[in-house]
């Protein structure tokens, strides 16, 4: 009796699915491809964040060759090429994108950061100022302090990356990038105190930890700062710190500094040693 009840049960679910279908003139075929296009943009959102780059391209360029119109699907793939390191590719993408007639502002600068990554600096600088000054965002001043760095306005790439930085939650990036500016024009103080601001908001950002030792050697301070360091990463700094010494004719100290890095590091440390090798042949 209840595999019976069961039954009219299903089949009264089947006559009331195909009523609603037939009252509502394919609301059903609608839904579903509704739900199409929610799975598709998630599944374009993990490509674009968490997903291998390579990955992410194959996926994006599959996806505008069958369906070529869709500006979404080429920005995913100059995105993905971005993030692949494929600058190159991702230029001839992007000066597509933003020949459209939808083109975005944001569209112009992910073109110009594909300029300035295969350093085409000149065509990155045209490319930015097609960008309305009102339009204010993190990447676009990122992208403005390092061209004007590149053409020594350090007036300019001060201001620049002053603002970048106010508007980034996480500017740790930014701050090295700044501090490093400061490092080739000789600041060597403010370079230091830039890149420790850097490792205060990331401090696994172990290019900062080193370009702060740089800091320090050019000033002939050959102490490591007091930062958050692994046994492997307080080895390879005062490597940096001990050949730092060496090109600055403190020799002896240099020796000794490589010789303490080879001690520290937990394993074989082959650069240090045959730096060490070097200056004694």
């Amino acid at each position: 009796m209840r595999h019976i009840k069961t039954g009219m049960l299903c089949l009264i679910s089947v006559v009331a699915l195909a009523a609603c279908d037939k009252d509502g003139k394919g609301e059903y075929s609608k839904t579903l491809k509704n739900v199409n296009v929610i799975d598709e943009s998630n599944l374009n959102n993990i490509m674009l964040t968490v997903a291998d780059p390579n990955e992410a391209v194959v996926y994006f360029q599959k996806a505008v060759t069958e369906e070529p119109d869709r500006l979404d699907m080429q920005r995913g793939l100059g995105q993905s090429l971005l993030r692949a390191k494929r600058a190159t590719e991702a230029g001839v993408i992007w000066s597509k994108i933003v020949k459209h007639p939808d083109a975005t502002n944001d569209d112009r600068v992910f073109y110009a950061n594909a300029l300035v990554r295969q350093g085409e600096w000149k065509k990155a600088e045209k490319a930015l100022d097609a960008v309305p000054p009102t339009y204010e965002t993190f990447e676009r001043y990122r992208l403005e302090a390092i061209i004007a760095d590149t053409n020594k306005e350090w007036k300019k790439a001060d201001s620049f990356y002053e603002t970048a930085v106010g508007l980034t939650t996480t500017p740790g990036t930014v701050l090295n990038n700044w501090g490093f500016s400061k490092l080739s024009r000789g600041d060597y103080d403010e370079a230091e105190r830039l890149f420790g601001e850097a490792i205060t908001y990331d401090p696994s950002l172990f290019t900062a930890k080193n370009n702060m030792v740089l800091a320090r050697g050019a000033r002939k301070n050959y102490t490591l700062p007091i930062i958050q360091v692994t046994q492997v990463e307080r080895a390879q700094l005062l490597h940096t710190m001990g050949l730092t010494a060496i090109k600055q004719g403190d020799i002896e100290t240099g020796k000794a500094l490589l010789d303490e890095a080879i001690e520290t590091h937990p394993q074989h440390f082959e650069a240090a040693i045959r730096s060490l090798r070097t200056l004694e042949s």
